[in-house]
C-alpha cells in the first residue's frame, strides 16, 4: 500500500476535486476527465467504471451529477485503497471492488448499470518501453485483451445501456471489432491537441442493443493555438469548461 509519503494531492476540474496520486506510480491526467465529461448518465443512474484506478474518472463523474450510484473495479490493490480514501477525502460515494474483469466479481455479475466507462490501457503488450514502476505498467499495458473488457462491460450493462471508452486512436479498430455485434449507436469522438493534427485519443460511446448507424463525429481541438506559443496555458473554450469547470461534454443528443 501507498504511504503519505509516496502520495502527492492534485486538483481535478479546477480544485473541484483533491486527488492522491502516486508521485512515481501511475498518475491521471486529462483523460479520465474527459471520460467522466463525456459519459451521459444522468441523475439517479448507475455506472461501472471498469479498472477506475485512482478512482478520477468515476469521481469527476459524482462531482458533475451528484446523485448518482457509483461503483468501481480494480485489479491493483493499492489503487482500489486509493480510490475509497479518495471518494472519502471529496464526500463521494464510490464502492470500489477488488477484482479481475475477465473474471467479474460475484457482487458484480449480479448487478446492472445504465452506463459502464473505461480507459484502458493504451499501450499493446509488445508496443514501447516497458515502465519502471510496476503499477505504472500494469495501469499503461494491456494485459487482459480490449476485446475482453468490452464484452465484460457490455455484460454488465442495462438494455439500451451506454458503453463510454477513451483510447489510443491508433486502436480504434480494435474497439469496433468486438464492439459491433454487441452495439450500436456507435458515437465515435476524436480527440486533437491542436487544429491540423492527428488525433491522438478517440472517445467512443456504444449503446447496448441499438441499431442506429455509426457516427464519427468533428474532432474535440484541446488547445487554440497551432503550436506551442508561451509558456501558459492555452485550452480552447470547450476544453477549458470541461477540464477546469467539469461541464459535460455532449457527444451524444
Amino acid at each position: 500500500m501507498f504511504s503519505p509519503d509516496d502520495l502527492s494531492w492534485d486538483d481535478f476540474m479546477g480544485g473541484q476535486l483533491r486527488i492522491a496520486q502516486p508521485r512515481y506510480g501511475y498518475r491521471a491526467a486529462m483523460d479520465p476527465v474527459l471520460l467522466a465529461a463525456a459519459c451521459p448518465a444522468r441523475t439517479g443512474q448507475s455506472v461501472l467504471e471498469l479498472g477506475c484506478g485512482a478512482g478520477v474518472a468515476s469521481l469527476c463523474l459524482g462531482r458533475r451529477l451528484g446523485d448518482v450510484a457509483l461503483a468501481g473495479l480494480e485489479l491493483q490493490p493499492e489503487y482500489a485503497a486509493l480510490a475509497r480514501m479518495n471518494a472519502q477525502a471529496n464526500n463521494l460515494s464510490f464502492d470500489v471492488i477488488e477484482g479481475d474483469l475477465s473474471e467479474m466479481p460475484a457482487e458484480l455479475r449480479a448487478q446492472t448499470f445504465n452506463h459502464v466507462i473505461a480507459n484502458p490501457p493504451y499501450f499493446a503488450p509488445n508496443n514501447g518501453t516497458k515502465a519502471a514502476d510496476r503499477g505504472r505498467e500494469k495501469a499503461q499495458r494491456e494485459d487482459t485483451p480490449l476485446a475482453t473488457w468490452i464484452s465484460a462491460g457490455m455484460r454488465r450493462l442495462k438494455p439500451a445501456g451506454w458503453m463510454t471508452l477513451i483510447q489510443n486512436a491508433d486502436r480504434l479498430s480494435d474497439i469496433l471489432v468486438p464492439l459491433a455485434p454487441l452495439a450500436g449507436n456507435i458515437h465515435i469522438l476524436p480527440v486533437a491537441a491542436r487544429r491540423g493534427r492527428d488525433a491522438g485519443r478517440v472517445i467512443v460511446l456504444a449503446r447496448k442493443g441499438a441499431k442506429a448507424p455509426l457516427r464519427l463525429l468533428a474532432p474535440l481541438v484541446l488547445h487554440n493555438q497551432d503550436r506551442h506559443l508561451q509558456d501558459a496555458e492555452d485550452l480552447s473554450d470547450i476544453a477549458q469548461s470541461v477540464l477546469r469547470f467539469g461541464k459535460e461534454l455532449q457527444v451524444v443528443g
